[in-house]
């Protein structure tokens, strides 16, 4: 039994999580949701209730951009792409995930834990 990944470390790393999916090219929610589960090896499982406010965030901050389109079926599907200052705040927030995770890694490394 997996044990469940605590809900501040997600909304923490949520911001970044979804820039770094969107350097990939447009998406919808569906597809970010099923990235998330891809790339953590089933660890993270994000719902709709905690994806959209966290993308509704990003647009309203300008880190992102959405669109309408209507698909095949003939509903409407929102794309959202990253932005030039959505790039700019990825970059930061990788330099900052890093500094923590080299922290912590010399920390469990010389047996603190």
């Amino acid at each position: 039994m997996k044990k469940p990944v605590y809900k501040e470390l997600v909304a923490a790393s949520s911001r970044p999580m979804v820039l770094s999916i969107l350097t990939g090219g447009e998406s919808y929610g569906y597809e970010i949701l099923k990235q998330v589960k891809l790339l953590s090896g089933g660890e993270l499982e994000w719902s709709d209730g905690m994806l959209y406010p966290v993308l509704h965030r990003l647009e309203r901050d300008g880190f992102i951009a959405g669109r309408w389109q209507l698909t095949d079926e003939g509903r409407r599907r929102k794309y959202y792409r990253l932005t030039d200052r959505g790039k700019g705040q990825l970059a930061s927030d990788r330099s900052n995930w890093s500094a923590v995770h080299a922290a912590l890694q010399t920390s469990w490394g010389g047996g603190h834990v």
